[in-house]
């Protein structure tokens, strides 16, 4: 026997007030001996019996309301139906045959929740160096000064030309993208129809990548000034953009005026006990100069967070590093914080949830409405149950499966096969750990400044380009674009995958509109930022869901083979019996007897509307 159970986590399943969820479910049979919602007040079970409401086409609708817990932010709670053969229960992840674990249970946190606003964005990830020279006497010089404890010269290099490897001169080549060549281009991004930016470090930094600051306090002057940040700001939010920055406050640099390898002063910590920053850091003995540097690297000496003056500078103190730059003139929208799994005191990460708690109330603190995001390249579960983290770089829950799935890759480059159950059943994994609202706020990427451009690991293959596309706008989380990615630019591992902007290509590249339809259709679509995901449709090569929200409904089907694949949609699962529905570019479909025929050419992933 099949049972179709469904509940939404939205306004069309759920409400709260006076402390009382009122939740609803979605059953295909009237004939139960019990339709009820178990929760955990107190650590015990209670079973509340859903009230009858009545019939949605060939569904039937069940309602219950009780107090959230007291104990604790979070709520849990799942459904079960009982009949004279046996039982059901609906959890997040869909319908099981026995009392399902904790970690899937529906969740639902009172106190803590992501911006409502996060979910409505499309980003546009910047690497600044490799986006847009504005102001080329503001670039670095060849061997104006050295990384490495002067051992690495800076090499400047002309825009486009290929990016060195890590044994050539890798971080140290810079091409001189800007502040300034950013705000150049936004008429261009808002053109793409982008509507929030996350740039990488911009602060003071020895690198181009910038994830070893040297002052937190300053924009690196060969990426601007504080007054072109200001500027930008104030641009971006005219245009009603919003902007994230990341922060690296995990480790420093060792140019850092704290520790001072190059010991140009006599105050900073390395070989020096007496200095007043020694204990900022982790020295193996007092009078040593051996220190912890991140995952061992000696030239990010890690932050010792157990001591008082540095939390009161990167967090705590009223003008704090985390709370200055969401302050005018700047007034960004929120932070990305580099490995904030790692963040703690001395190696191990050391009660590291204190710490994000901490970033996050300092950073809520500011502005209520700021976004809190987390870097977890795995399993970000623990920091997204509300109170730490709004969101996650959804590697685990996105861009890990969907390049199995499409690329046959993981993320270590070593090969694997999903098939499309196989992948439906990660990510249904991956969401139902977190709250709804969470699961909304995960920022999702084909690729990042971390990975190798997603359309080279498919060898520039164009339908698979598009499946993932089409995922990225459709799938429950806000998307982001990697600069480039939209007019099909290319690169392997880091710092490969960092290649120069190619503009002049942007007016002629194919990709440029596809992306641009994509992004349009997302921005118009309530159900595809906020709605409901119901699968209708599973099997090893193709997949079909829906995203709902109220009245809007925006069905999504993938066919992962290289053969067309006739299938039966059943529509009735969302209370349908008649209707039409239309993809871009093909004739309408009738909804006959609660079920849609639709044809799914190889490799595609369309995406329809009610006509």
């Amino acid at each position: 026997m099949t049972v179709f159970l469904s509940h939404a986590q939205t306004q069309d399943g759920l409400s709260f007030s006076n402390n009382q969820l009122k939740v609803k479910l979605r059953t295909d049979s009237k004939e139960w001996l019990s339709v009820q919602v178990r929760h955990e007040p107190d650590n015990e079970e209670y079973f509340v019996d859903m009230t009858y409401l009545g019939q949605v086409g060939r569904l039937h609708e069940w309602q219950a309301s009780f107090e959230i817990n007291h104990d604790k932010d979070l709520t849990k709670y799942v459904f079960k139906v009982q009949d004279e053969k046996g039982q059901y229960w609906l959890d997040a992840r869909g319908v099981q045959k026995r009392i399902p674990s904790h970690e899937f249970h529906f969740k639902f946190n009172a106190k803590h929740q992501p911006p409502e606003w996060v979910s409505e964005q499309v980003f546009y990830q910047i690497f600044p160096d490799r986006f847009c020279n504005g102001n080329p006497e503001i670039s670095v010089k060849t061997g104006e000064y050295a990384l490495n404890n002067g051992e690495r010269p800076v090499v400047a290099k002309e825009w486009g030309d290929a990016v060195d490897g890590h044994g050539g001169t890798g971080a140290a080549e810079f091409f001189g993208g800007d502040l300034v060549g950013i705000n150049h281009k936004l008429d261009y991004l808002q053109d793409l129809g982008i509507t929030a930016l996350y740039l990488n470090p911009i602060f003071t930094s020895p690198s181009n990548h910038k994830y070893d600051t040297q002052d937190y306090m300053s924009i690196d002057p060969h990426l601007g000034s504080e007054e072109d940040f200001a500027l930008l700001r104030m641009d971006t939010k005219q245009r009603g953009m919003r902007l994230i920055l990341d922060a690296v406050f995990n480790h420093t640099s060792t140019e850092h005026a704290w520790f001072d390898r190059m010991q140009r002063t006599d105050s900073g910590a390395y070989a020096n006990p007496q200095s007043p920053y020694h204990d900022y850091y982790f020295f193996d003995k007092e009078d040593s100069t051996n220190y912890i540097g991140w995952k061992g690297i000696d030239s990010l000496p890690v932050l010792n967070f157990e001591n008082q003056q540095v939390k009161d500078y990167i967090y705590q103190s009223d003008d704090a590093v985390i709370k200055h730059w969401l302050r005018a003139p700047y007034d960004i929208d929120g932070w990305r914080f580099d490995v904030i799994h790692m963040l703690g005191e001395g190696e191990g990460a050391k009660n590291n949830a204190h710490y994000v708690q901490a970033f996050r109330d300092a950073t809520k603190q500011e502005n209520p409405e700021a976004y809190v995001l987390g870097e977890h390249f795995f399993e970000a579960t623990p920091w997204l149950q509300g109170d730490q983290e709004d969101g996650a770089m959804n590697y685990y829950g996105f861009a890990h499966p969907l390049r199995a799935l499409i690329a046959k890759q993981d993320i270590a480059y070593q090969p694997i096969d999903l098939n499309m159950i196989e992948f439906r059943d990660w990510l249904a994994e991956a969401r139902a750990k977190v709250p709804w609202l969470n699961q909304l706020s995960q920022l999702n990427q084909l690729d990042s400044h971390d990975t190798a451009r997603f359309i080279s690991l498919i060898d520039n293959d164009e339908s698979k380009l598009k499946v993932a596309a089409t995922l990225l706008m459709t799938y429950l989380g806000t998307p982001c674009l990697y600069y480039g990615t939209e007019v099909g630019l290319k690169g392997g591992q880091d710092p490969d995958n960092r290649r120069c902007f190619p503009w002049g290509e942007e007016s002629t590249s194919p990709w440029f509109p596809y992306f641009r339809s994509l992004i349009e259709l997302r921005k118009s679509r309530i159900s595809l930022q906020k709605g409901h995901l119901q699968e209708l449709y599973c099997d090893e090569l193709c997949w079909v869901f829906a995203r709902v929200y109220g009245d809007e409904v925006t069905l999504v089907s993938v066919n992962s083979s290289q053969e067309q694949k006739d299938i039966s949609v059943p529509m009735w699962k969302l209370g349908f019996e008649s209707g039409s529905f239309q993809a871009e570019g093909q004739e309408s479909t009738k909804i006959l007897e609660g079920s849609l025929d639709i044809t799914l050419p190889a490799m595609t992933a369309d995406i329809y509307t009610q006509c």
